[in-house]
């Protein structure tokens, strides 16, 4: 049972305990106020991509959603419920992205621009700069195999919108003909993980936004010269 349901159902007990002893005539404690569930769901996905899954606690999950104990397990059923949501709600915002990338007029170019601006990520802020997927897959084991299997169907996921950007840019005759978007797809993924980490580290500014844009002359390169 974990620490989620061991603080719900001891409070179940008290509860039970606390009528007995009241009688029949006790007031009725107010309703908490009703919880905005894309609300909750954006500070936990705050939270947990900062922290990381088992790095966060009970404790810490009330503070950030306002939620009592109670509350969250009605909404969510336990802590792993909660983080496979996010975790679904981060890759579902991500992959809207590459799908905006794969429509554009030259996906190649835009997947470019793409890799760009990632090079702002140090001034961009937010809780993290690593990819959560990744960093999911990394610190989560065969406790939790949900958890983990969640991440790997998501990452695959995202390797196959990066596919699809560079099947567009070859039906747009922007790549070679005999080029293989799943391949080109790996590599872009590889490198958009390794420039996350990088920027996680604290690397420089200057040194980021040069990494970035050698990853995006690398995928420039490929255009075909007509």
């Amino acid at each position: 049972m974990g620490r989620l349901e061991q603080s719900l159902k001891g409070e179940d007990v008290a509860g039970r305990g606390d009528k007995r002893a009241r009688g029949p005539y006790v007031a009725r404690m107010p309703r908490a106020a009703p919880y905005d569930r894309e609300q909750a769901l954006d500070a936990a996905l705050a939270l947990f991509w900062r922290k990381g899954f088992h790095a966060t606690s009970l404790k810490d999950l009330e503070a950030e959603l306002a939620m009592k104990p109670g509350s969250i397990y009605a909404a969510f059923h336990s802590k792993e419920a909660l983080f496979r949501s996010v975790l679904d709600r981060y890759a579902e915002r991500m992959r809207v992205e590459l799908a905006g990338i794969a429509g554009q007029a030259s996906p190649l170019g835009a997947l470019s621009g793409y890799l760009r601006a990632l090079g702002g990520l140090l001034e961009a802020g937010g809780p993290s700069r690593a990819c959560m997927l990744v960093k999911t897959l990394l610190e989560t084991n065969a406790d939790h195999p949900e958890v983990m299997a969640a991440a790997r169907r998501h990452l695959d996921a995202v390797e196959g919108d990066i596919a699809e950007i560079f099947a567009a840019a070859k039906r747009a005759g922007e790549i070679a003909p005999d080029a293989d978007p799943a391949r080109l797809a790996r590599r872009v993924q590889s490198n958009i993980f390794g420039l996350k980490v990088q920027a996680q580290r604290e690397t420089s500014g200057a040194a980021l936004r040069m990494l970035a844009e050698d990853i995006a002359a690398e995928v420039e390169a490929l255009r075909l010269r007509h």
